[in-house]
This record gives C-alpha cells, structure tokens and sequence, in this order.
C-alpha cells in the first residue's frame, strides 16, 4: 500500500490537466468561431492557427489526460474496493460519467470546427465552457467532505452557483455588446 499515494497523486494530477484541457479547449472555440467572422486575410490566417492550436491541446493534453487520469481511477479503486459501497463514491462517479460525456460532446464540437462547421455561437461556448466549472466544484467538494451532501444543500448550492455564472456571462455580454459599439 505504500505505493496508494503515488497512484493518488498521479491521479490527481492527470486530473488537473485534464480540466485544463477542457477549459481551454472551449475558450479556444469561442476563438475560433469569432476568427470566422473576420474579414479576409485575417480569417484564415487564424482559423489555421486555432486548428493547429486546438489539435494540440485536445490529442497531447486532453485526450491522453483524461485516459490517465481515469486509468488511475480505477487503480484506485482496485486497491480501495470498499469506496465502491460509499455513497459519496456514488455521486461522484456520477459526476466523472457526466465529465466524460461533456467531454465527448467538446469532441463533437472540435471535430465541427476542424470542419470548418460552425453549428454554435460564441456566446453558446462561453456558456458551454461552465460545465466543466460546474463538475468540478461537485467533485472536489464530494472528494474533500467524503460526503454525498445533504442533497437538499447540495442541489440548492449548485444552482445558485449555476444562477450566478448566468447572471455574470450576461452581465459580461453586455460590457462586451456596449464596448463594441
């Protein structure tokens, strides 16, 4: 077992990467999407630019960040069986299947945009880009309180946390609209 912490570290830290992946990959996005919207040159000289920097991120950090990261999960939980009878335990893989689904969709979306395919506005993405934020809070705090939260707490927390990013993105489009003009 002396081996547990090195496996948790690593984990933790394929974790971390792995988020910063899916962080940057979205902003990279709204990027992208406005490069489009450029006039020529200009246009396709970034929206080569953002492809390059996006396939970068997504097969050399993310990509292989999320595999590592989830590889030593399960590492985890073969030296730890007894977290699978953990209520706690249960939630949060809940939440990871909910990160890996939002992380399939981002694949979707990258492989759109590498296709020159803009099916999504800016604004979607910067919105889109709080999923992952969102995750992560419930995640963190379930893995520190080793709790599965006093649901009523918990669902309440979430949403007003979710209320509060609404309120800050539409407060920002507007800064951004009024400087634009």
């Amino acid at each position: 077992m002396e081996y547990y912490n090195y496996i948790k570290s690593l984990h933790l830290i394929f974790v971390i990467t792995w988020f910063a992946g899916l962080f940057y990959i979205v902003r990279l996005f709204v990027y992208q999407i406005e490069a489009n919207q450029k006039p020529s040159p200009e246009k396709e000289i970034l929206l080569q630019q953002y492809k390059i920097m996006t396939y970068r991120l997504w097969y050399i950090i993310t990509w292989p960040s999320a595999v590592l990261a989830t590889l030593f999960a399960v590492w985890l939980l073969i030296i730890m069986p007894e977290w699978l009878k953990e209520p706690w335990m249960h939630v949060k893989l809940g939440f990871v299947f909910a990160l890996i689904l939002y992380h399939l969709k981002c694949h979707q979306m990258y492989l759109q945009l590498q296709n020159a395919q803009f099916k999504h506005s800016s604004n979607f993405m910067r919105l889109w880009n709080e999923g992952a934020t969102l995750i992560l809070f419930a995640v963190v705090f379930l893995v520190i309180l080793k709790n599965a939260f006093n649901w009523i707490y918990g669902v309440v927390g979430i949403f007003v946390f979710s209320i509060i990013i609404m309120l800050g993105f539409k407060f920002y489009k507007r800064i951004r609209e009024k400087n634009k003009s």
